[in-house]
């Protein structure tokens, strides 16, 4: 999937390097965290800056910015806790490029400004591109009304085919959200069971497992096939 490379506007353009120190300050980095950083990360730079003045958009409530980070890696790996530090230290929706070995892929959580508390946000499960070569062209920016309704499309680009179906039906960006991270938590349990599976070898507890092995499946069709999951509030 390279759909989700778009063509920031000129404008938009930031160019600044942020130094890893900043991050660990603003997360609250344990040395574990700061270990990975090192590791893991060669530079952070904030790319583009996707503002009202910078995209002739106007911010909503939940969407005031979006902030594209690039990190050029040290290797192919990169953990999670990395991504969610930066996401901790920044106020604002992030679209991260990963570069590495003339490669990039996009990755972004959706982020929301919590209900309980708008000085707080949620942050969901991230959502990626495979890698492809730096030089994959560019597609345009999808055309909104507003700053939240580009980033709904951003994040929908990084999610799998059924979920852009699901915005052309009408399913609200929160709600496709919760429907690909309840589709994750499903398919971690078939793979649960699965394992528990293939180590019984009674035959009563084998049928027993069998059964709800077959119903986790059924689960997971029904919500890789666009059934609706009430999305979380806090």
């Amino acid at each position: 999937m390279t759909a989700a490379f778009f063509d920031y506007p000129k404008a938009a353009a930031f160019g600044r390097v942020v130094p890893k120190s900043r991050i660990y300050e603003h997360a609250g980095a344990s040395t574990a965290l700061r270990d990975l950083f090192v590791t893991q990360v060669d530079q952070i730079v904030w790319k583009y800056k996707l503002a009202p003045e910078t995209t002739n958009l106007a911010a909503t409530k939940a969407v005031s910015e979006i902030q594209v980070f690039g990190i050029s890696m040290r290797s192919s790996k990169l953990d999670e806790d990395v991504l969610r530090a930066i996401d901790r230290a920044i106020p604002f929706p992030l679209i991260f490029e990963l570069t590495w070995s003339g490669k990039r892929k996009a990755v972004a959580a959706f982020k929301r400004p919590s209900d309980a508390d708008s000085t707080k946000w949620v942050v969901s499960g991230y959502f990626a591109t495979d890698w492809a070569p730096d030089d994959t062209a560019r597609r345009p920016l999808p055309v909104a009304l507003n700053l939240g309704g580009l980033y709904d499309s951003l994040i929908t680009a990084l999610m799998p085919k059924s979920a852009a179906e699901a915005e052309q039906a009408g399913e609200d960006i929160q709600a496709r959200v919760a429907r690909m991270e309840a589709i994750r938590a499903k398919a971690r349990e078939v793979d649960r069971i699965r394992a528990r599976l293939a180590r019984e070898k009674q035959f009563n507890k084998r049928v027993a497992i069998n059964a709800e092995l077959r119903a986790a499946r059924q689960e997971l069709e029904r919500l890789s096939s666009g059934a609706p999951v009430t999305a979380a509030t806090n």
